[in-house]
């Protein structure tokens, strides 16, 4: 198996699972979310391993599905918004072609209001989402080889900006 194509990395909400299947469809190749192969295979919401077994159980959990999905994965890899946070996974992520999609706090209560079943979120969410950005943000840009924004961009805009920001040709 050959590398991802492109590996999304960016906060909570920010549409890597929307750009990921534009991407995929225009590449002609398959997307696949980490964290939706994390449900998969636990049976249940992420927000119940962070309540049930807490958030070093879900991180766990979390670095491995994004070792197994890099290794196996030929197409688009759409990462959970903390994955940047283990240094094992950005040690993986060097050299391939990771985007970082960004947006602000504005952008991100228009796109889910910031009281949707985010665990991260749980109180007073803009301040906690301002700090978590603080957090990952240098995370983020770290294993990206681009940043594109989303600010105001419709999903097939940032795609189009993703695919001119790696230089790829669509199928």
């Amino acid at each position: 198996m050959s590398a991802p194509v492109v590996v999304l990395v960016g906060p909570m909400g920010v549409g890597k699972t929307t750009v990921g299947e534009l991407l995929a469809e225009r590449l002609g190749v398959t997307c696949r979310d980490t964290d939706a192969d994390i449900v998969a295979a636990e049976g249940r919401p992420i927000s119940d391993i962070f309540v049930e077994d807490g958030e070093e159980h879900f991180r766990a959990l979390e670095a491995r599905a994004v070792r197994a999905a890099l290794a196996e994965h030929p197409g688009v890899l759409a990462l959970g918004g903390g994955a940047v946070l283990s240094e094992d996974t950005r040690k993986l992520l060097a050299g391939l072609p990771v985007v970082f999609l960004d947006m602000d706090v504005a952008e991100a209560v228009r796109r889910v209001g910031l009281d949707a079943a985010r665990p991260l979120l749980a109180v007073n969410p803009r301040r906690q989402w301002r700090e978590l950005m603080d957090a990952r943000r240098p995370l983020y840009t770290e294993v990206a080889r681009a940043v594109v924004s989303t600010q105001d961009r419709t999903p097939e805009d940032v795609a189009d900006a993703v695919l001119d920001a790696l230089e790829l040709k669509t199928a």
